[in-house]
């Protein structure tokens, strides 16, 4: 399973109707997510470029696309972003495997 980053902007006409029915987003979308193989670990209302923020854990890159697609085609959203993330573990083995690729940068080309 692998963790994303999920970044919500919603529509005036979105933020509208949930001004006129109050509702936890969230709990909505969750079983969307639980269908796909996922799992919500939380979200969070916010300030800025995004109205929600949340972490979800999916079985894989596709699975994360079909859920920000599903989402996109909702027309609810004006933005909608999906980083995937790594562990710590995972990130120090990429530095494991970074150091050991052979990659040589442009500058050491002519060494």
């Amino acid at each position: 399973m692998a963790y994303f980053l999920v970044q919500v902007g919603y529509t005036p006409e979105a933020w509208a109707a949930m001004v006129k029915n109050p509702q936890d987003r969230a709990a909505a979308v969750a079983p969307a997510i639980e269908k796909l193989g996922g799992r919500m670990e939380r979200f969070w209302l916010s300030f800025g470029d995004y109205d929600i923020v949340g972490i979800v854990e999916m079985p894989s890159n596709v699975s994360a696309a079909a859920f920000a697609i599903a989402i996109g085609a909702g027309g609810a959203c004006r933005a909608f972003k999906t980083t995937p993330l790594l562990t710590t573990e995972e990130g120090v083995e990429a530095m494991k495997q970074a150091a050991t690729c052979g990659y040589k940068t442009a500058m050491a080309a002519g060494s």
